[in-house]
């Protein structure tokens, strides 16, 4: 049997949505219930952006970027993101990193250096992984695939809570502003823009406890398996 047939046979649940939609704690928490890997895709591009200004990278230097993405050590525990044997910490979770990600994610070479890293974290007994991406792209044979979306306003309203719980300075219209501007940008890039797949579960979690919008996937996933 191939590499790439035993890699078919290992079940990815692919949860894909504009920032701050919660796609990341319910693709965390779905991995949980499942007993599945879990992979923060946006992590990912923060971190590489975070390794590149550390590094004094200018964000727009597409090549230089791709020879970073390219020798990233970068693992996984749970929801901690370690960079070069250190935790990433708190640095790669402002909106100012955020920014630097969506940035470095519109640039062709560096998407194409992070695709293979994205795709070996595939693993047995399976993966949950969640970003812009991830069902269209990265893993298109994804055996369930979800576009995870709320309103920009409860996004927004998520997002300030969350850096407000942090200790950071944060102002909701600002948020509110800065989200609108990422998703026009997200869903306008020429390449892997931000879209629902054609086969993808829409789940609106404007009105959803996070319990709910886990438990509805989880429950998708059983009903694909």
């Amino acid at each position: 049997m191939s590499d790439r047939l035993t890699d078919l046979a290992i079940p990815v649940i692919a949860i894909d949505g504009p920032s701050a939609s919660g796609k990341g704690t319910v693709a965390a928490l779905v991995a949980r219930e499942l007993g599945f890997h879990y992979l923060d895709s946006g992590a990912i591009y923060r971190v590489t952006a975070h390794a590149a200004q550390r590094a004094g990278i200018a964000l727009d230097d597409e090549d230089a970027l791709a020879r970073l993405a390219r020798g990233l050590d970068l693992r996984f525990d749970g929801t901690e993101v370690w960079l070069a044997g250190e935790p990433a910490g708190d640095a790669i979770r402002t909106e100012q990193a955020g920014r630097a990600a969506s940035r470095i994610a519109a640039l062709p070479a560096v998407r194409a250096a992070l695709l293979q890293l994205q795709r070996d974290f595939r693993r047995p007994p399976g993966l949950v992984t969640d970003g812009r991406d991830m069902g269209s792209v990265v893993f298109p044979d994804a055996r369930l695939k979800v576009f995870l979306t709320a309103s920009a306003e409860e996004r927004a309203n998520r997002r300030y809570k969350q850096l407000i719980e942090k200790g950071f300075d944060a102002n909701l219209a600002a948020l509110l502003q800065d989200l609108r501007e990422r998703d026009a940008r997200d869903a306008a890039r020429a390449l892997a823009p931000l879209r629902q797949a054609a086969d993808a579960m829409l789940l609106d979690t404007t009105d959803l406890a996070i319990d709910e919008a886990v438990q509805r996937v989880v429950a998708a996933y059983r009903k694909a398996a």
